[in-house]
């Protein structure tokens, strides 16, 4: 078992909860059941995932809620894009998050990559 409190991984994708949820309520009301229900559930899927699988006696178990939290982050980026394409966004207002995003997604990849090698 590891302390999810003291992953990087799991702090970052703490502090981008409270962004996307900052950006979310920009969003149209007509999206609440939507996108923005949507992208909330992407986003908090992160750091959940991360956590759940640090309780996990196993590196594969850990591996695989990993790789759950990863794709999550992608689904959350794809949403974030079309936020843009459909103009409810600019996407220069979205481009820093989605290039934290993509830091994010590069870090879970290698503790992913990692972790697979420990075994």
């Amino acid at each position: 078992m590891r302390n999810f409190r003291e992953l990087e991984v799991w702090k970052d994708a703490r502090r981008l909860v409270k962004e996307i949820y900052l950006i979310t309520k920009q969003l149209p009301q007509e999206e609440k059941y939507g996108l923005i229900s949507q992208i909330n559930r992407c986003v908090i899927s992160i750091p959940a995932n991360i956590a759940e699988g640090s309780s996990k006696y196993s590196q594969k178990d850990f591996v695989r809620f990993l790789q759950i939290s990863l794709g999550s982050a992608y689904e959350l980026e794809s949403h974030l894009i079309l936020c843009a394409d459909l103009e409810f966004i600019k996407y220069e207002e979205i481009s820093p998050v989605i290039d934290e995003l993509q830091i994010l997604q590069k870090r879970i990849a290698s503790l992913i990559k990692y972790n697979n090698s420990k075994h």
